[in-house]
């Protein structure tokens, strides 16, 4: 079994950690602040709360100075780089807020975004101060680093995963959307990632928003083009009909549905959570001209209260001749996992095409077999 994520900030960690900061500074006490850092509960904190704890403990042994505290950050910053260093960044979210700190803190966050990633630190900065904060952003999005232009879209997420949601950019995104206009034809995959996942998540709220920079934005360029794509996902798996237009997804037709045939097994139709199916399906499009057809399958997992829940799981994305028969089989397992818990039941599973449901079976789900 994979070791948990916290599990890389551990003594080892934070030694190293304390003698890299001696070295920069005397007065560190590597013994006092690993034993500080790891005081109990230190095995029951998750990845955050032990970040944090760290942070908080950088904050009490290193110099009480804002600024000579960063200094001695800059001085070790250039060997302390990757997903552990984010705490680098939290320094300056838990130290750097006050007003007069302003100008250190921003300077902190461009330097620190570039050896791990300052979109988490960044936005109590914009909750606090969004107006003052976007201009920053958009000076960001200018940068010839691609990390701190990264930095201008992933800070500004709306609902960044594992950050603090952005309720002001949920109600209006419009001060996000220059940004994103900057950084639409960025030359680094890394910033056009970004710029995609913003767009989605601002879909989320505001379709229409998003639909509308689809008109405008396609064609621009091949890298705008994949970032409009990415940025819609969301909408095309909800089948919005502006955007599956836009991307040339075929339409039902009066008197000639896009499907004429289709059919969807499973086996076996009864198992235990933890063990896998086998889905198989067959369908046959409308004679006529080449369409674009997304096929998936969506399982109505049943959650614990007893309701059920849709996923969607993509089968296919392409275009194919009229008249095509298209069939396949798929392996799913029913196993938990740290993002979605099983429960027995009935499972209503349908395949969709272009959105619309053609065909469906059940399987009923039993608890998982018993150890021994």
């Amino acid at each position: 079994m994979a070791e948990p994520l916290k599990a890389m900030y551990n003594e080892e960690f934070l030694r190293s950690l304390g003698r890299k900061l001696h070295g920069a500074c005397e007065m560190f006490e590597i013994e006092a602040f690993v034993a500080e850092a790891m005081r109990e509960p230190w095995e029951e904190l998750e990845l955050k709360a032990r970040m944090r704890r760290i942070t908080e403990t950088l904050g009490a042994y290193l110099p009480a100075d804002y600024e000579q505290a960063l200094a001695v950050l800059y001085a070790i910053d250039h060997e302390c780089i990757g997903f552990p260093y984010l705490i680098f960044p939290d320094f300056v979210e838990v130290f750097g807020q006050n007003e007069e700190y302003w100008e250190l803190s921003i300077k902190a966050l461009e330097r620190f975004t570039a050896k791990s990633s300052a979109e988490f630190a960044v936005r109590p900065f914009l909750l606090r101060d969004p107006q003052r904060m976007m201009e920053q952003m958009r000076v960001w999005s200018r940068h010839s680093d691609e990390h701190v232009r990264r930095l201008a879209s992933e800070g500004s997420r709306p609902r960044l995963p594992w950050g603090q949601a952005l309720p002001v950019f949920k109600r209006d995104p419009s001060p996000v959307l220059p940004v994103l206009e900057q950084l639409k034809d960025d030359p680094s995959l890394y910033v056009r990632k970004s710029v995609a996942n913003n767009l989605n998540d601002i879909a989320k709220d505001h379709p229409d928003v998003v639909i509308g920079i689809a008109r405008r934005w396609m064609g621009t360029s091949i890298r705008t083009d994949w970032i409009v794509r990415h940025g819609c996902r969301s909408l095309i798996r909800k089948a919005n009909p502006e955007i599956m237009a836009i991307f040339g997804y075929a339409e039902e037709e009066e008197g000639a549905p896009l499907v004429a045939s289709a059919a969807l097994s499973v086996d076996p139709s009864v198992l235990r959570i933890g063990d896998s199916c086998v889905l198989s399906y067959e369908l046959r499009l409308r004679e006529g001209e080449a369409v674009r057809v997304r096929v998936e399958y969506g399982i109505d997992f049943v959650k614990s209260g007893g309701k059920a829940s849709r996923k969607l799981f993509l089968l296919s994305d392409k275009t194919v001749p009229g008249g095509a028969r298209l069939s396949a089989v798929r392996t799913h397992r029913w196993a938990d996992l740290t993002t979605r818990r099983h429960y027995p039941g009935a499972h209503r599973i349908a395949l969709l095409v272009n959105g619309r449901e053609v065909a469906f079976t059940e399987l009923l789900l039993e608890p998982a077999a018993l150890d021994g």
